[in-house]
């Protein structure tokens, strides 16, 4: 069932097809967490039309998207990011109301991708746990996983990121 967002059908349709093109494009945008929620599940499907790759699957993105020049960009480094990943190309996370209405916001992002939240975040634990000579909770070493598993050199770009702060660290002690 899909959410109404409180909008006609048609502006619904507009309001999604605006957030999933702004996904596409910048690989992270902030909203209200039900509109993400919404937006998330066409995402999903244009990255499952670029991922097949046909004429008629690009027909299908370039009418749910509204820039067309995403399509190049979809259809080429996105599905080849996404070629060996069965789903779960995007992720949602609740953060702090962005607005004054106090709304529940969230940050829909690509995963495996360069603005990836859950990556950094996990990387910021390492480091700081390594740090201060702590062990990996599980929830860590969960994270570490699932961070890694579809990523392309997951782990050396991980151990990249947490040496690269661990130096970051170091150097705002002395």
């Amino acid at each position: 069932m899909q959410r109404r967002l409180n909008r006609s059908a048609a502006h619904r349709a507009a309001l999604l097809r605006n957030l999933v093109t702004s996904l596409f494009e910048h690989e992270s945008i902030s909203t209200t967490w039900h509109k993400a929620k919404e937006a998330q599940r066409l995402a999903e499907k244009c990255v499952t039309w670029a991922k097949k790759g046909t004429e008629a699957a690009k027909v299908q993105a370039g009418g749910t998207l509204y820039n067309r020049d995403i399509i190049p960009k979809l259809f080429g480094p996105i599905a080849e990011r996404y070629r060996d990943r069965p789903g779960g190309y995007t992720r949602v996370l609740r953060i702090e109301p962005l607005a004054t209405d106090q709304a529940p916001s969230a940050i829909l992002e690509l995963v495996d991708g360069p603005k990836d939240m859950r990556f950094a975040m996990t990387a910021a634990t390492i480091a700081r746990c390594s740090s201060e000579d702590k062990e990996l909770s599980d929830i860590t070493l969960k994270n570490i996983k699932k961070v890694t598993r579809f990523r392309k050199d997951g782990e050396r770009k991980l151990s990249e990121m947490v040496e690269k702060l661990s130096k970051r660290q170091r150097g705002h002690e002395e």
